[in-house]
């Protein structure tokens, strides 16, 4: 059974940050965001995130995301565990295998960090 189903999904509204262009970010939500954003800056940590999220029924299991990268499972694994501390991933051990998912919590909270009102269109002169 997924982890996913269990985690709540947050709108717009309820994302725990307001967009930067609206108040500066306190000292412990940039640290908490700085940390996500340093684990997306990896190009295969950002590979691992869009293939779980994708992936049929929103988790995937460590052993078919070993598959798609030109490195070792050590590595693969070693990334996983950094988007995890960064609080993108939650992850479940069912026999020998790893699944994981991507926590909807965190994204929205990137996308609510990032999100910018929208700007009047300027009239022609």
């Amino acid at each position: 059974m997924s982890k996913q189903a269990d985690l709540p999904v947050l709108g717009q509204d309820e994302a725990c940050c307001a967009p930067m262009v609206r108040e500066p970010l306190g000292e412990v939500d940039a640290a908490e965001l700085s940390r996500m954003f340093k684990a997306l800056s990896d190009p295969i940590r950002l590979r691992l995130l869009s293939l779980i999220a994708s992936h049929e029924g929103g988790e995937a299991c460590v052993c078919d995301l070993t598959g798609p990268f030109d490195v070792s499972q050590p590595t693969i694994s070693h990334h996983l565990k950094v988007l995890r501390e960064a609080g993108l991933v939650g992850s479940e051990r069912r026999g020998t295998w790893v699944y994981y998912w991507v926590l909807p919590e965190a994204l929205g909270r990137l996308s609510a960090l990032l999100e910018t009102p929208a700007v009047p269109a300027k009239a022609s002169a």
